[in-house]
Parts: C-alpha cells; structure tokens; sequence
C-alpha cells in the first residue's frame, strides 16, 4: 500500500494531466516500499497472527518481532486464551514491542500441545501513516520522478561549469523525516 495517493504527488509534481498516472502509482509503491527498508517499520498497520516460541519469552514478557499497533488474541501453546496482560511500552505506545501478563493473573506463556504463542492484532507503526511519512513519501516519489528526465546521475557539483548535481541515493531531507522512525539495528 502506498502511503500517499496519486492526487497529493500530482498536486506537489504540478501535474494536471493522467498521462503518466501508471508511472506515479508505481513511484508510490517504490516510495513506500524504500521508507519501509529504511526505517524497519511499516506505517500502515494489517490485521495478522504472529507465533512465537520459548525463544520469545522473558520470565512474563514476550517480545514481539515487529510493531504491534494492537492486539485482538493471545493465545497460549496450551490453547488457553489471554486476557489479562499489559502491551508495552506502556505510556509511549503504540506501537507495541512486548506483553507482559498482569502478575495477579493465573495465565502463563505455556508452549505444551503447540509449542507456541500466537498473537492476532494490528501490525504495525499505526493505523495510519503520519504526516512525515505521507510527506516522505510524497518527496520520494517526486524525486524518483524527476530522474526519469536526467542524463547523468551521481555527478560531482561544478557550478562554474553549469553541471547540475543529482544527489546520490535518497535526499537528505527525505532521510532526516525518517531517521526518527527508524528502528535500532536497522542500517
């Protein structure tokens, strides 16, 4: 999915005609795609189960693979269902990271017929993409646009030459909206 529409990259490129529509939407996909590898993220959350096994689980708390935007069903190994647990961090989430059953609960991470969790929920960064990465994406698709016209790539500034410089990889201005997102480890 990508995480702007073919109107707003349109409206910011100055274009009136669908000429090149199939192009843009491919552009999107393309921009979307780069700020999900980016970042490690993905900013438009899907309903989904994970499984995890006793490599997950930390005494009470399992850690997640990926962003949990929120959790519908927890089931244990055994089948049980849980009910009473915590999604962590608490007081900055979403999105998720961990859960962590209420200590006066009865419920364990028992992995016994199954050998594993499941969690069904919504994965990923948010419901929806925020302002920045509609706008990252916007600008991505943008650039990756205006290259289609350009002759020479990656070339070394000489302004007294009149060599117009096409930056290498994603612009800077891209990458300083995303780097707040990004996730530790992810290069």
């Amino acid at each position: 999915m990508a995480y702007a529409t073919i109107f707003e990259l349109k409206s910011y490129l100055a274009i009136a005609d669908g000429g090149d529509d199939l192009l843009l939407m491919e552009l999107l996909d393309r921009a979307s795609a780069a700020i999900d590898a980016y970042t490690g993220r993905n900013f438009a959350a899907g309903y989904g189960t994970r499984y995890y096994n006793t490599d997950a689980v930390d005494k009470d708390v399992l850690s997640l693979d990926g962003d949990l935007y929120a959790a519908t069903t927890i089931t244990n190994g055994e089948g049980k269902t849980i009910t009473a647990y915590w999604l962590l961090p608490r007081n900055v989430g979403p999105p998720y990271h961990q859960i962590r059953l209420k200590s006066a609960s009865d419920y364990s991470w028992d992995f016994g017929a199954d050998g594993e969790v499941e969690v069904y929920g919504l994965w990923g960064y948010s419901r929806e993409p925020p302002d920045d990465i509609i706008h990252a994406c916007i600008r991505l698709a943008a650039y990756y646009y205006r290259q289609k016209d350009a002759q020479v790539f990656d070339v070394t500034a000489l302004p007294e030459q009149g060599i117009i410089t096409v930056p290498k990889g994603m612009p800077a201005d891209v990458r300083q909206l995303l780097d707040r997102y990004r996730k530790l480890g992810v290069f």
